[in-house]
């Protein structure tokens, strides 16, 4: 799609969301002894977005294809530095990277994000918000490599402009038969 296609990745704080510790707690307000269940992987996207798009591209392209293809844990500091390690240099300056995944700032940048994210009703991930302002929760498995662009083409064209599809949803367990073949 070239340069028709525009992301602007955003961070959405699936433990906020998820969190039974009450309407005042933050998880991006919490101290550094907290084990976060997401937030290193959302540093690590400010991070790479501040030394350039390419480097934010490659970062996203890596730490998904790593969580959701390979199955690794991407939820530690370590595992998002060994992504950029992965991407190195030219695109990803390392010793940059782990200065600013630790500055506190991101953390403010992940809060300020979820919470516009919520006042848009984003109640999940991934959640496409189109430039017409209708926006689209999407849960699905990586297609087979042929078959990609078509998913996505089918898949924008029912979502992009069209907000009279409420719910499209496959009868479980887990997902339909072959759907991971």
């Amino acid at each position: 799609m070239g340069d028709d296609l525009q992301i602007k990745w955003r961070s959405f704080a699936l433990e906020q969301v998820n969190s039974k510790e009450g309407e005042d707690w933050r998880a991006w307000e919490q101290g550094s002894d907290y084990v976060s269940r997401g937030l290193w992987p959302l540093r690590g996207g400010i991070a790479a977005r501040r030394q350039s798009e390419e480097a934010h591209i490659a970062y996203m392209e890596t730490l998904l294809e790593l969580k959701h293809v390979e199955r690794e844990d991407i939820r530690s500091r370590e595992a998002v530095v060994e992504v950029a390690k992965k991407i190195g240099a030219p695109v990803i300056n390392v010793e940059r990277f782990e200065a600013d995944i630790d500055d506190p700032e991101t953390l403010a940048e992940i809060g300020r994000d979820h919470e516009e994210a919520v006042e848009q009703g984003v109640f999940g991930t991934p959640t496409l918000i189109f430039e017409d302002g209708t926006a689209s929760f999407v849960k699905t498995y990586t297609p087979p490599e042929e078959d990609t662009m078509s998913a996505f083409e089918h898949l924008m064209g029912m979502m992009r402009g069209k907000n009279y599809f409420g719910e499209v949803k496959r009868p479980q367990p887990p997902w339909p038969r072959g759907a991971r073949d």
